[in-house]
């Protein structure tokens, strides 16, 4: 196996998103509902993966400046993921401690996208 990696895979932040998505993947294939909502669960699926995604592409791209675009959208994902688990809660999907839980991942991981975006500022 190699050893080389991605140049997004050793930001902190990236592997954080990836672990959030996880967990609310993870939750999401035991919601509580009898209907099957799978417009939702479709959308939380592709709002939580595009925060890491979007760190990753922006990582990738050929500027700071669009490093940083990449890095507001996945916020704006990780807002939205946010949003629907409050939904989902409010549903009883899930239950408030899972979501409780979610929601502290969640602020930890905007943090770090905030501190990934305003050192990106600093040395453009």
């Amino acid at each position: 196996m190699s050893s080389k990696k991605f140049s997004f895979e050793e930001l902190e932040v990236w592997r954080r998103a990836i672990d959030f998505s996880v967990k609310v993947i993870d939750i999401v294939e035991g919601l509580n509902s009898k209907r099957r909502h799978y417009r939702l669960i479709e959308q939380i699926e592709a709002s939580v993966t595009s925060i890491a995604m979007n760190i990753a592409e922006g990582k990738g791209r050929y500027s700071k400046k669009e490093f940083i675009q990449f890095c507001y959208i996945a916020r704006g994902s990780l807002y939205e993921t946010i949003t629907l688990l409050e939904v989902f809660k409010k549903k009883e999907w899930i239950v408030k401690k899972e979501f409780e839980s979610l929601k502290v991942d969640g602020l930890e991981l905007a943090a770090m996208i905030k501190g990934l975006i305003n050192a990106l500022k600093k040395t453009s």
